[in-house]
């Protein structure tokens, strides 16, 4: 496992856009109240490198870190292709997904500065799964709200929440005044990201020592380097492959909600792409919030309560209320700065697929390599499946790394209603 964490701000290919902070009070000063202060300097980073402290080393070594890189041999004979496919199984982690690599980190530092309760919000789920654990594992409370439709869709991932301790409440909450107020104007609301993250910044706000958790923050992005960095060595060391090779066409892949995973993934490899290295980077998203293919690039909020800064992105625009689909994950109005800046720059590519194209992807995996991912990585499947037939036409063999971010066991649910249902 990598005893560092990489910073990739430096690697951009150009400067973050300004964040415009109006807001009373503002989010930096909502950020300096329910944030220790080493994962704002975290933010931005001094060094290119950050080691990475021992007890939360020990932990994601517990947990299971590094995870495998799998390769997809039986899917490969399947589709009759010469693209080597690699799946990097976050899967694996206790909590069944690449989140915990974060909320570990976070946990630890929020017990260091003496913070007690951990307040998150969570889309499908798996996040607030990670909090929950990371929770218990520094003896903190956690508290999280969980996108109604899919608390609703997904009730094992509360399950489970609950049983490591976790109060878990829908959102929009009759608990916030934003909830109350957004309930008020859309009764049958089904949530959102937007609505969750309103709700959690204002639980948090009124509780002195809570810990507001993130999953989209730039310090998210730094802890989720772990999964580009294991990459880099797991190809070359365990598979004897080399990224970028000219002519190859290389990916990696991953789905794209707030960013993190995207991030951390090709993150580490900004670097040699500037430098020249034949690599391309996808993000796969849902129809249902389709920011990267059809948003505009715009200022906005990620939240519907205004706590959080306007920073420039791609957006639906804060009135987008996305479908209420099995992809919770991926149920964003607005992109990340970071994310969009990739996008905007050619460094990004993006592609977006209906729930039951994801889902396709996710049984045709399960068909063949045994694997059941959840519908947000059917995501990414479902866009490598795309690109070994483009390469395929072309006559190329690229390595392709597909990031599988979560386990699907807890969305068999969303796979029958969506499959075998209808």
């Amino acid at each position: 496992m990598p005893t560092h964490w990489y910073n990739f701000l430096g690697d951009l290919p150009g400067p973050m856009p300004e964040v415009r902070d109006s807001g009373s009070p503002t989010a930096a000063e909502i950020s300096a109240q329910v944030r220790p202060r080493v994962l704002i300097e975290q933010n931005a980073p001094n060094e290119q490198w950050t080691a990475i402290p021992e007890p939360v080393a020990e932990r994601l070594r517990q947990c299971g870190r590094p995870t495998p890189l799998h390769r997809a041999h039986r899917l490969e004979k399947h589709l009759g292709t010469g693209a080597r496919i690699y799946l990097k199984r976050e899967d694996v982690l206790p909590s069944g997904s690449f989140k915990l690599n974060t909320a570990i980190a976070q946990a630890y530092y929020a017990a260091e500065e003496g913070r007690t309760t951990l307040v998150t919000e969570t889309g499908a789920g798996q996040w607030g799964m990670s909090v929950a654990l990371a929770a218990k594992m520094f003896g903190l409370r956690a508290e999280i709200f969980m996108v109604r439709c899919s608390l609703e869709q997904k009730p094992y991932r509360r399950h489970y929440m609950e049983l490591l301790g976790a109060e878990v409440r829908p959102s929009p909450s009759t608990h916030t005044a934003i909830g109350r107020k957004i309930l008020g104007e859309v009764p049958d609301h089904p949530g959102s990201l937007g609505t969750a993250i309103s709700d959690a910044i204002e639980h948090a706000l009124d509780r002195p020592a809570a810990y507001l958790a993130g999953s989209g923050m730039p310090h998210v992005y730094l802890h989720q380097t772990l999964l580009g960095l294991e990459v880099a060595q797991q190809l070359k060391e365990t598979h004897g492959e080399d990224l970028g090779v000219d002519g190859r066409g290389d990916h990696l892949i991953a789905c794209s909600g707030g960013g993190s995973n995207l991030c951390g993934l090709i993150g580490p490899h900004l670097r040699a792409k500037a430098d020249g290295a034949d690599l391309r980077f996808l993000a796969a998203e849902s129809t249902a919030a389709p920011r990267l293919t059809q948003g505009v690039y715009d200022y906005g909020r990620t939240d519907l309560g205004g706590f959080t800064p306007e920073v420039l992105g791609y957006t639906m625009g804060e009135s987008f209320i996305p479908p209420p689909n099995h992809v919770g994950g991926l149920r964003n109005h607005h992109s990340s700065a970071l994310v969009s800046l990739l996008r905007r720059e050619g460094v990004l590519d993006a592609v977006a697929f209906d729930q039951r194209t994801a889902l396709e992807a996710g049984r045709l995996l399960l068909q063949t390599e045994g694997l059941l991912l959840a519908p947000e990585a059917g995501h990414a499947v479902a866009a490598a499946l795309d690109v070994v037939a483009k390469a395929d036409a072309q006559n190329l063999e690229p390595v392709i790394v597909v990031l599988a971010s979560g386990a699907g066991f807890l969305d068999l649910q969303g796979y029958s209603e969506v499959l075998l249902d209808a």
